[in-house]
């Protein structure tokens, strides 16, 4: 049975082809390791070309992840992006609906579907390229209250930041309709590009900010003070956490840190969609009244799970495991 507390995830409906390579693969392709660069069909298509083997196809995007586990979960989750007129994007809203997420909200474009490829190194460590194809189409007229109606929180993920407009008409579309917020900061390049407006964001419109170590740097300049980080996005949103991968996490609210301890994972093997699931574990614990430190704990337990597996998708017996822990 679903939830009544409805969670509606707002982002870029992308399909993921996850790739193993080794380091002087990554060393051929321009930009910095771990980040993401947005680029065409024809620069993913020319990567994989030269990738041996065959990538792993799984339905990603940041807050697809995110609502994706929730659904798994048993959250009542909702999706508001556009998919594509491809095969891709039918593979995308079935494998959403078959999860018992609400699909009504997607736009439809008359591009293909948006694609990722996640390059991972041996270390797990993802390097994406991404086209956004008709997740980039989503205009902000297309965007309306009454998209939100009858949801309780909207999570959105970073990426938007790149069109300033569509941001700002989803966050206003969002409280108009009542909902909290959580905006998960995505990743350092998106926080440096949205470093003039990100402050304002945050400070009107966001109730829960999400940021791991290189994005909390990037937004405060605290390189390693991982508590002076999450003291300062305290400052700007009612709750703040920020992940720290091996070293687990802090909370902030109202100016009150509480550190969670990290769930140790022997092996590395992919670190695509760490974070989202974080995110989910957490909103899910939240949605639920669960106490600040126990939400990050279910955070842990998803994303502790997720970095074993390639790609974001969670074996049945793992799930097994985690359910019977929360």
């Amino acid at each position: 049975m679903k939830e009544d507390f409805t969670i509606i995830g707002v982002g870029n409906p992308i399909v993921d082809s996850i790739a193993d390579i080794d380091e002087a693969f990554l060393d051929q392709v321009e930009g910095e390791k771990g980040g993401m660069v947005l680029t065409s069909p024809e620069t993913i298509n020319a990567l994989l070309s030269k990738i041996p083997g065959v990538p792993a196809k799984v339905p990603g995007g940041s807050a697809g992840n995110t609502l994706f586990a929730l659904a798994k979960m048993g959250a009542s989750a909702a999706y508001l992006g556009k998919i594509g007129n491809c095969s891709n994007s039918e593979y995308y809203r079935d494998s959403f609906s078959k999860l018992g997420g609400d699909d009504s909200h997607f736009k439809i474009g008359n591009v293909p579907n948006g694609h990722c490829l996640s390059m991972v190194t041996p270390d797990g460590e993802r390097t994406m390229r991404t086209d956004l194809g008709a997740a980039m189409t989503l205009t902000p007229d297309e965007v309306s209250v009454d998209d939100f109606a009858g949801c309780h929180h909207a999570h959105i993920e970073g990426y938007l930041l790149f069109n300033e407009a569509l941001m700002m008409r989803v966050l206003q579309a969002a409280k108009e309709a009542g909902c909290s917020i959580s905006l998960d900061l995505a990743s350092f390049e998106v926080v440096n590009a949205a470093s003039e407006i990100l402050p304002g964001i945050l400070r009107d419109y966001v109730d829960l900010v999400f940021a791991n170590e290189e994005e909390g740097a990037a937004f405060t300049g605290l390189a390693d003070d991982y508590e002076g980080i999450v003291r300062q996005l305290g400052e700007y949103c009612d709750i703040a956490a920020v992940k720290l991968g091996a070293l687990g996490s802090i909370v902030c609210q109202g100016g009150k840190l509480e550190t969670v301890a990290p769930i140790q994972v022997d092996r590395v093997v992919d670190t695509t969609a760490a974070g989202d699931l974080w995110a989910a574990g957490f909103l899910y614990g939240w949605s639920k009244k669960r106490p600040l430190a126990e939400c990050a704990h279910i955070g842990s337990l998803l994303g502790a799970a997720v970095v074993k597996e390639m790609g974001s998708v969670l074996p049945e017996s793992v799930w097994k495991e985690i359910f019977e822990q929360i």
